[in-house]
């Protein structure tokens, strides 16, 4: 049995050098840091999203798959921009890029866009890169057309699916829903082939998951997500604003675990009590730490950059 911590101490200084940079990023540019419970009653409903669950006495809690919700209820009451940094978990997550803890970065900047937010992101991991880092931004839609030379817009089903299963050797995908099939080509055919760091934004308003809809197309969410060499670093959005959208949402959550044969998760009426309540417009974005590591580092595995890992 080893007791030693799986991260070479190179490695565990380096976090500690990103953290404290993370903090003087923050500070300096009018962000409160905040600390919000790991615990909840709730959790995410997102059917892609496995929680775990814990029992305290007679309760069960969930150990949260992100802050959002408990940030969002602080920015409803008038914290200003936030910013924390800390610990999620998502249960079955194992592998070279996935642990089922993981630590995040997570802020909201209140009068923000999701491109705002990008602009800033790219000023964050420029700084905690000791150097001058690329960018590239590219639309969902062009992605596609770029990469597979497929129109989402237009593709039928049951076409996206044969084109599944003719770029994705050993997929059965007959089973899969539309966002499924793109989720699976974007993962195992586009991933692969990208280069340095790259935004994809403007989301299917079907993945909007907690973003809020394009005012100019309503076919999109102003959702983006960062990736560097094909590895998903952040996701962030415009936030969704309306409550009773937000409940919608949920509810459609629900009937998707349901169809998927998972269990309901209770809606979390505190956060739709504190959207009710208002909360500014603004932009939230989470991003992988550990991940982070691996890129600035230019290590392989997750493995590496955990001080502990069972």
């Amino acid at each position: 049995m080893s007791w030693q911590p799986r991260a070479e101490l190179s490695v565990i200084r380096e976090r500690a050098r990103v953290y404290r940079q993370i903090r003087t990023f923050f500070n300096t540019r009018g962000c409160l840091e905040v600390d919000t419970p790991l615990l909840m009653p709730t959790t995410n409903s997102d059917v892609n999203i496995a929680s775990s669950e814990v029992l305290c006495g007679d309760r069960r809690l969930y150990l949260q798959t992100s802050p959002e919700f408990a940030m969002k209820r602080l920015l409803a009451a008038g914290s200003g921009s936030i910013f924390q940094i800390g610990h999620a978990f998502r249960e079955g997550e194992r592998g070279r890029l996935h642990n089922p803890e993981f630590s995040l970065l997570e802020w909201y900047r209140v009068g923000y866009d999701y491109r705002q937010l990008m602009d800033e992101m790219e000023l964050l991991i420029t700084t905690l890169s000791l150097r001058q880092c690329e960018f590239s931004r590219v639309s969902y839609r062009a992605l596609f057309r770029q990469a597979l030379s497929l129109d989402i817009d237009e593709i039928a089903l049951e076409e996206l699916r044969a084109e599944c299963a003719r770029l994705v050797p050993g997929s059965d995908p007959a089973e899969l829903d539309f966002d499924q099939c793109l989720d699976l080509l974007l993962g195992m055919v586009i991933a692969p082939t990208m280069r340095g760091y790259q935004f994809v934004y403007d989301y299917p308003v079907s993945q909007a998951a907690l973003a809020r809809v394009n005012a100019h197309d309503a076919s999109v969410a102003e959702r983006f997500e960062l990736f560097f060499d094909g590895i998903e670093l952040a996701n962030g959005f415009s936030e969704l604003t309306d409550a009773a959208q937000q409940r919608v949402r949920f509810e459609a959550d629900n009937r998707a675990r349901e169809r998927n044969g998972l269990p309901r998760h209770a809606i979390d009426e505190q956060l739709l009590a504190a959207l009710q309540a208002g909360l500014e417009d603004c932009a939230g974005v989470a991003l992988g730490l550990d991940r982070l590591l691996m890129v600035l580092l230019d290590l392989e595995s997750i493995d590496q950059v955990l001080t502990f890992r069972d």
